[in-house]
């Protein structure tokens, strides 16, 4: 049998690994780390570094194999199609490189960037290996990178007794901002979508880059008055480091 365990990591920080991850990833017999192409080298150099810190001094390490994540093919025009598609090749990796290096069975560890339950596709890969080999399924929760965000600014998610929504830069650009809600987080936006606010000038905008880790960059304040900041340090911080990850907190106000 295959033991299948989906550790969240965190954003990056070693500081941020609960004791439940550590212990899962001292317990693995393989580690899979992913390679997700040119210019993001980084986030399996981060991945490395925390196998490093957490297994030294381990009596019997597990092992820790780099494999080349497939990438999705622009040709499909259908945006689920095309994520399906790159789920399905994804799982085809995994079970081939599992089946390389355990082919006896035992236990293998995916280190999960945050939390495996945020906007993370983890789980969905693991429920498609499920139909091609017999494995069971652990998660482990992760600090996410709005936790990251709101510690890094030091403001709370939500107002008292209000709703905050949790959504995508495509989806603040598609349909605006939604109705019934005036706190929004937003996440896998790389298109800056909040050009797209009506009256800037009655938004609050606390953005972060590279939330939690080393190079954290973070900025705040009215959105018609740090727009242009954003813009200009996101791409700087994008050139200098070949990719960029942000999320952004938006609050309108009264």
């Amino acid at each position: 049998m295959l033991q299948l365990c989906l550790i969240g990591i965190g954003t990056g920080n070693p500081k941020h690994l609960t004791l439940e991850a550590v212990e899962a990833i001292r317990a693995q017999d393989l580690i899979l780390i992913p390679h997700k192409g040119a210019g993001k080298d980084d986030l399996a150099g981060l991945r490395q570094a925390i196998c490093a810190e957490v297994l030294t001094g381990v009596a019997h390490p597990p092992k820790i194999v780099e494999f080349d994540l497939p990438v999705r093919d622009p040709a499909t025009a259908d945006y689920r199609q095309r994520v399906d598609n790159w789920h399905d090749a994804i799982a085809e990796v995994w079970q081939a490189t599992l089946a390389a290096h355990l082919p006896e069975g035992g236990q293998a560890g995916f280190l999960v960037w945050g939390d495996p339950s945020l906007y993370d596709s983890t789980m969905r890969i693991a429920e498609r290996l499920k139909t091609r080999m017999e494995i069971q399924m652990r998660v482990i929760p992760g600090i996410t990178s709005i936790q990251a965000l709101t510690a890094a600014h030091g403001v709370p998610l939500n107002h008292i007794g209000a709703p905050v929504q949790i959504t995508t830069g495509r989806r603040l650009r598609d349909t605006g901002w939604p109705m019934g809600c005036d706190t929004l987080v937003i996440m896998l936006d790389g298109e800056c979508s909040f050009q797209s606010i009506a009256a800037p000038e009655r938004v609050m905008i606390h953005w972060s880059a590279y939330a939690g880790m080393a190079n954290e960059i973070n900025i705040a304040g009215r959105l018609s008055e740090v727009q242009e900041e954003i813009l200009a340090t996101r791409a700087r911080a994008r050139a200098e480091h070949g990719w960029i990850m942000d999320i952004y907190l938006l609050d309108r106000l009264g």
